[in-house]
């Protein structure tokens, strides 16, 4: 049958001053106490009743107590079906009845299951379990100097104050358990000296990780959580720690801290006390037992009458615990100074009061604190060392250290200004705590005001039809903008049923934001919108030379253009793709022939593009999808005819996303982007009146089938003359302006230019040139600047730069000469190469490793058994970064260029019998294609004849294995590479005739072509020594 028992805990001390009531309620079920896992019990016992029991040492004692006081005082036991009362405290007669009776039956017969009138007692009211306890002893003693040690962090427990713990270390709660048992819940809390392990409280390794000072606090509060034990603590004085002690295996302190003859202390024969001074300053008592609160031998005889109740498995568990760790400790009470409340004290008690009133008011969590801890109704102003420690437990913001030089200092009035300190410092944190908390509050308050205006004037419109619900303007707003645009009819359709939708969904769903979002692409198209075409040619010229230097084959394709569309009527949309070096303008060309056509003009950078969604776009079902960039161009050009450029074609990506290289076959062929389909918007939508521009510095990594859809234009690189043309027009006068100097403050001369273009920027393009100028010009900038005076006249004197001066400006020259050989020897030979930068002379050096003779090998004749030599098999060492193709065109010229010598003289055998090396200079470059066949077979050719090749001669081509001469490209750049190395002859191969022809003429002037088809043709031209001796 559930019942509740309610009890009052008395726990004070009339001499330590305490005040404080502890309270605990158990609930549990009356029959089955002992086995209950969680049960809290309210003992409501007067001092008067339990004044006799001076000290309950066993649990039977307190078992026998509580049920004799159940029988003889006014306690009641409310059963579940019947209301709960609470029973006053009885006289001193019963009291002093309870305690006789608990003493008798602790003492003598404490198991008798009866009295001597035979009647069975009455069920127990206190009994150990392993559940919850609510543990008192009436008189505290005075002086207890063996206590278990708890080790805390943070902060420490102060005297009168209440302190929550959870105690995990197996070892220490076993200890606490034991003692709990034997009636002794009496404790040590320390703090830890570094507080930055979160797995406290539990016990100390060693005597030097914890404060010597701590507080000797009472377990008034137990409950068994499994591997955990909760405490409720309150702490009663200050005490310091004299040594440690170790239990021996009875589970008894080693040396009794009662024996005065082993601490070696005189003692006071007035109160017991020990006389001296401690470490932290306070005055210590003595170790004398517990005085008149309990004696030695009741401590005996308590560990002696509760041994029974534990296993002894669990003794032994502990005795063979690690010796090293700080378990039980002997301390002595620490006392503070003497002191007078004169006027100081006074001053500083009423600042501290006045500082909890600030923090109070600051505050309200704090008011509840306060009223928690004055609950005794003890008038704080008049106890400064109660205000010290009040003060002190209020603060949360301080460091672990100053809330313990608080509970070590024994000067009064300097714990005073300590306690002091640390509220003021909580008071400005609390200050700016109540600072943030107000702004946001206010921030949070003001957008809630406009939130409640704009709606009640919504309302307000709404109610004089001022404005109508948001559907409806929404509706309206998609309807304006389709007003003045032709829209094509499969997309009205699907407008209109998408405004239909979005009429019945609600407001704050999901879909209506996407339907919203889906009709406001739709509208935003320009659907029938095209801006008008320039079709007048002169002026187009006049723009496209205005602009750019050169680039003859792509101003005529748009020349070309423009007269088509003029002829016919009609624009149409074309696909064009500008392949060259870095640096030559095919970007800025485009915007040129966009303002030429007067076009609307938008780019994007394909390059490293892996989502094919970039271009297709998301599908609707994905959160934040957006149609893809043709989509987007076309709402921020506002127009059906824009020129579009797409930059970097050649660096497409591929990811899982898809390969974007498959997704533009669809966007540039125009016979299909008639109906481009769009993912987000799901109509099909014209792009044919679109004009394509796309970009790529090459073409091999251009998938064949995109490749195909283009229209393919070159854009070659620039030699030295269009160079210093293109910076004399171009480049510095846009520098000049971006740097803030004016024309007649700077002068570069011709040979200057020539100088900075031959030994600095040597590349295809002129954005490494624009680079250098604009370094020049911040130099004369800077000379300016710093050199300027009050006189104007010298600041506006010009600065000059010429060809001797221009190292100052720009360093050292990078390309200090421009041929490897002033004159080529055997087997080295001058060959014609195309890079990224442009074109440039290549070496190619050939040498036997063995000589001819020693490379022979003996052979047995069939007849005579004689041996002759017989040439070894040669093989071939290539050096120089060549890659796979070059590789292959050094093995057909060693192929074809052992042949061709096996005709022209049979003895010589220096391409059979030794081994050979070629190597190609500047070994750091990789080196890559077909072109250098030709010049890989004179090479050879020219170490087995040892006989040059003839001087200032260069070549290029690629080589069969019969010796045909293949066509190659790059012949523009390549020619230009041997004028810069002063070469007065190229052999070029026959088919690159046309190729020559379209050259400028101050390019093919003092350099003479020779087109030949096969190798037979050219060899007179390169060794002509030779010429007669060649087989027919």
């Amino acid at each position: 049958m559930s019942s509740q028992l309610l009890f009052r805990m008395g726990v004070g001390s009339s001499r330590s001053g305490l005040g404080v009531g502890i309270s605990t309620l158990l609930s549990r079920s009356y029959g089955s106490i002992a086995s209950s896992t969680s049960r809290r019990i309210l003992l409501k016992m007067s001092n008067n009743n339990l004044r006799r029991e001076s000290l309950l040492t066993t649990p039977a004692a307190v078992n026998c107590a509580l049920n004799n006081h159940y029988n003889k005082s006014r306690f009641y036991c409310s059963n579940s079906s019947s209301s709960n009362s609470d029973g006053g405290g009885g006289d001193d007669s019963s009291g002093d009845a309870s305690s006789s009776s608990a003493g008798s039956s602790a003492g003598d017969n404490s198991d008798d299951p009866g009295d001597s009138s035979g009647r069975p007692p009455p069920p127990p009211l206190f009994a150990p379990g392993p559940g919850q306890m609510a543990l008192t002893v009436n008189a505290v003693p005075e002086n207890f100097p063996i206590v278990p040690t708890i080790v805390i962090g943070k902060n420490p427990v102060f005297p009168k104050f209440v302190r929550l713990i959870e105690l995990e270390d197996p070892q220490l709660i076993r200890l606490i358990m034991r003692r709990v048992h034997l009636g002794l819940p009496y404790a040590g809390v320390f703090l830890k000296r570094s507080s930055d392990d979160p797995n406290y409280p539990q016990a100390a390794d060693s005597l030097d990780d914890i404060y010597q000072v701590g507080t000797f606090v009472q377990i008034t509060e137990l409950q068994d959580l499994g591997d955990k034990l909760r405490l409720l603590l309150l702490g009663h004085r200050r005490i310091q720690i004299v040594k440690q002690v170790e239990e021996d295996n009875n589970g008894k302190p080693q040396q009794q801290a009662s024996d005065s003859s082993t601490n070696g202390h005189a003692q006071s024969p007035a109160n017991g006390r020990k006389k001296g001074i401690g470490k932290s300053g306070f005055r210590l008592g003595g170790l004398s037992g517990f005085n008149n609160r309990g004696s030695a031998s009741q401590l005996k005889s308590a560990e002696s009458s509760s041994s029974s109740d534990f296993d002894e498995a669990s003794k032994q568990q502990d005795s063979s615990g690690p010796s090293g760790r700080v378990l039980l400790v002997e301390t002595v009470n620490c006392y503070h100074n003497e002191f007078t409340q004169n006027a100081e004290i006074k001053a500083l008690t009423a600042e501290i009061v006045k500082t909890i009133r600030d923090l109070i008011s600051l505050n309200p969590m704090y008011r509840e604190t306060v009223l928690a801890m004055l609950a005794t109704g003890q008038k704080v102003v008049d106890d400064p060392i109660y205000l010290c420690d009040l003060g002190a437990a209020l603060c949360s913001a301080s460091e672990p250290a100053e809330y313990q030089a608080i509970l070590e200092e024994p000067d009064i009035r300097q714990r005073l200004m300590l306690s002091l300190a640390m509220l003021k410092k909580e008071l400005e944190m609390s200050r700016l705590q109540h600072k943030i908390g107000k702004e946001v509050e206010e921030k949070v308050k003001e957008q809630h005001r406009k939130y409640m205006l704009q709606e009640q004037l919504k309302a307000i419109k709404k109610e004089l039809g001022l404005e109508k619900e948001d559907k409806d303007a929404i509706g309206e707003k998609f309807r304006a903008r389709l007003a003045n645009l032709t829209v094509p009819a499969h997309v009205t359709e699907v407008i209109n049923e998408e405004l239909n939708k979005l009429s019945f969904l609600d407001n704050h769903s999901s879909e209506f934001n996407v339907t919203r979002n889906y009709l406001d692409w739709l509208t935003s198209l320009p659907w029938g919108v095209f801006s008008e075409e320039n079709l007048d040619l002169a002026r187009a010229r006049e723009i496209l030379e205005q602009d750019h230097y050169g680039m003859q084959d792509v101003k005529s394709r748009i020349l070309e253009f423009i007269a088509v569309s003029q002829l016919k009527g009609s624009t149409q949309g074309k696909i064009l793709c500008f392949h060259g070096p870095p640096g030559v303008g095919k970007t800025s060309i485009a915007r040129s022939i966009a303002k030429a056509l007067n076009r609307k003009y938008f780019r994007f950078s394909v390059g490293g593009m892996s989502d094919v969604s970039e271009i297709k776009g998301h599908r609707r079902t994905y959160v934040g999808a957006m149609p893809g960039k043709l989509i987007q161009c076309l709402k921020k050009t506002k127009t059906e005819n824009p020129l579009i450029l797409i930059d970097e074609i050649d660096k497409l990506g591929r990811g899982w996303q898809g390969d974007p290289s498959s997704a533009l076959l669809e966007l540039l062929d125009p016979e299909q982007n008639v109906n481009f389909l769009d993912h987000y918007l799901d109509v099909t939508v014209d792009l044919s009146k679109v004009l394509f521009i796309c970009t790529a510095n090459t073409l091999d990594t251009i998938p064949e089938p995109l490749r195909d859809r283009m229209e393919m234009i070159e854009v070659s690189g620039y030699v030295a003359e269009e160079k210093v043309s293109i910076a004399q027009k171009y480049l510095i006068p846009e520098v000049l302006e971006a740097s803030g100097l004016r024309p007649e403050q700077v002068s570069v001369t011709d040979a200057a230019l020539t100088a900075l273009i031959s030994r600095y920027c040597r590349e295809s393009g002129v954005r490494n040139l624009k680079k250098h100028i604009e370094k020049l010009l911040r130099k004369v900038a800077y000379k300016l600047v710093d050199s300027k005076t009050a006189d104007s006249s010298t600041a506006a004197d010009c600065t000059s730069i010429d060809e001797t001066s221009l190292a100052d400006f720009v360093g050292k020259p990078v390309f200090s000469r421009d041929r490897l050989y002033d004159s080529t020897p055997s087997g080295v030979v001058m060959g014609l190469a195309w890079t990224a930068m442009g074109g440039a002379a290549l070496f190619v050096e050939t040498s036997l490793k063995t000589p001819p003779s020693l490379t022979t090998t003996a052979k047995k004749s069939e007849n005579n058994n004689t041996v002759s030599p017989t040439p070894a098999s040669s093989s071939l060492e290539l050096t120089g970064h060549l890659g796979d193709v070059m590789k292959e065109s050094v093995r057909i010229a060693h192929t074809y260029s052992q042949s061709f010598l096996a005709r022209l003289d049979p003895d010589n055998a220096a391409l059979r019998s030794g081994g050979i090396h070629i190597h190609v200079p500047e070994g750091a470059t990789p080196k890559d294609g077909p072109s250098a066949g030709i010049t890989m077979a004179t090479g050879l050719l020219s170490l087995a004849l040892d006989t040059p090749v003839c001087q200032e001669t260069a070549m290029t081509g690629e080589l069969s294995l019969t010796g045909k001469i293949m066509p190659v490209g790059g012949i523009k750049e390549k020619v230009i590479a041997a004028k810069r190395a002063g070469v007065s002859t190229v052999v070029l191969p026959e088919d690159n005739r046309k190729d020559y022809a379209d050259l400028p003429e101050f390019l093919r002037d003092g350099v003479k072509a020779h087109f030949v088809s096969h190798y037979s043709e050219a060899f007179p031209l390169l060794f002509p020594d030779w010429a007669g001796k060649m087989p027919k």
